[in-house]
């Protein structure tokens, strides 16, 4: 099916990061092997896709930014990682972009975005965002980290996990507990404050070791009487699950977007594959069992698109819902599982092999059904939108 979604601009923009990524990270100056040995993008890395124009697109122009307030042009930074099979650093990028950027977009007040804004363009501050703590998973409202006010400071308390961009990030949005919420009500007294690279007391942990997107720093977090000025508090003080809840959509079509990226990304590995590979005296494609296999990935690929495709339309016209975005999160999230699996088959003991990008897909896949929100909450939120 004929795909609509984007005009000229956006396929322009595709064909400079397209060349973007061959020059910086696959070939030339990126070394993408040995970042995922490594575990980490170096940090000069985000810089040269600062100067792009690959970051914070949204940004305002006075800051440097291309005043792009169209997600488009997230989803194709999104698709063509996928593409290129360097999602561990597409991760990195579209957390950045897609996730964090809306927060200081929204909520920072004018001195906040002078600080900031700019060095988020560049890509000299990183960003990130420490919402889980050890133990309480999907459940935001039972974070424990503790913000107490003292004069012109917060003083910060607690631990968080799992943070995508943990090691490099400079710039932290932390959900801390500045208040107790009633009995009735949890997710009263939440608050976001940014956290500085260099705060006293604010160390970071152990980058952690994952089953893939290993190119992607991901860290424990750990804050012992961190003294954060009042000036760094986003928004309005105990709004901070509000806010949570009012990005979350937009951080959920990203998931499910590289997700049927990966999806189709590893179709094109396969067919590729299939059709050069020879068992039998034939190639493994011709057999009715490839064909069908592959027939059915297609099929769904196409018709997950076509979801995701108009999400972001809904998104852009600011009509997103929190179900629309459950939806798509949980159905192609089960779908980049399932259809890396069913591809994966097709390359024999070589798809076990991680010089096949299939492979390095495999193991990158199985996280987008647990992060963003766990797929089984994906459902709950969906159920619930039914008055169930």
């Amino acid at each position: 099916m004929r795909r609509t979604l984007y005009e000229d601009v956006h396929e322009d923009f595709r064909a400079s990061f397209r060349t973007f990524l061959e020059r910086e990270v696959l070939g030339e100056e990126g070394r993408y092997g040995e970042w995922e040995r490594d575990g980490i993008v170096p940090r000069e890395v985000f810089a040269r896709a600062g100067q792009g124009g690959f970051l914070a697109m949204a940004a305002p122009e006075e800051h440097g930014g291309a005043g792009a307030e169209d997600f488009r042009f997230n989803l194709v930074i999104g698709e063509e990682c996928q593409r290129a099979a360097v999602g561990g650093f597409g991760l990195g990028i579209t957390l950045h972009n897609d996730i964090s950027l809306p927060y200081f977009m929204s909520y920072c007040d004018q001195a906040q975005r002078e600080r900031w804004l700019g060095g988020i363009v560049r890509g000299e501050l990183i960003t990130a965002i420490a919402m889980t703590e050890p133990g309480i998973g999907s459940d935001l409202a039972g974070m424990s980290t503790s913000a107490r006010r003292d004069g012109d400071h917060y003083v910060v308390n607690g631990t968080k996990t799992f943070i995508t961009n943990g090691i490099n990030a400079d710039l932290v949005i932390t959900a801390v507990r500045t208040g107790v919420g009633g009995h009735q009500d949890r997710h009263r007294g939440i608050s976001l404050l940014i956290l500085e690279r260099g705060m006293e007391g604010f160390e970071r942990g152990r980058n952690l070791e994952k089953i893939g997107q290993h190119s992607q720093d991901t860290a424990e977090l750990s804050f012992s009487d961190v003294r954060v000025p009042v000036e760094n508090l986003l928004g309005e003080e105990g709004k901070g699950f509000h806010y949570l809840v009012s990005n979350l959509p937009q951080e959920r079509l990203s998931i499910a977007a590289s997700a049927v990226a990966a999806a189709e990304a590893a179709l094109g590995w396969t067919l590729e594959y299939v059709r050069e590979r020879k068992a039998f005296g034939q190639a493994i494609g011709s057999f009715q069992a490839s064909r069908f296999t592959l027939a059915e990935v297609r099929s769904e690929v196409e018709v997950a698109r076509v979801y995701i495709d108009r999400c972001a339309q809904a998104l852009n016209a600011g009509e997103l819902t929190s179900e629309d975005a459950a939806m798509a999160k949980w159905w192609c999230t089960e779908l980049q599982g399932r259809a890396i699996d069913r591809c994966l088959q097709l390359f024999g003991g070589y798809g076990y092999m991680l010089e096949y990008p299939i492979a390095r897909a495999f193991a990158d896949a199985r996280v987008t059904r647990i992060y963003g929100g766990a797929n089984e909450i994906m459902k709950e939120i969906v159920g619930r939108s039914m008055g169930l």
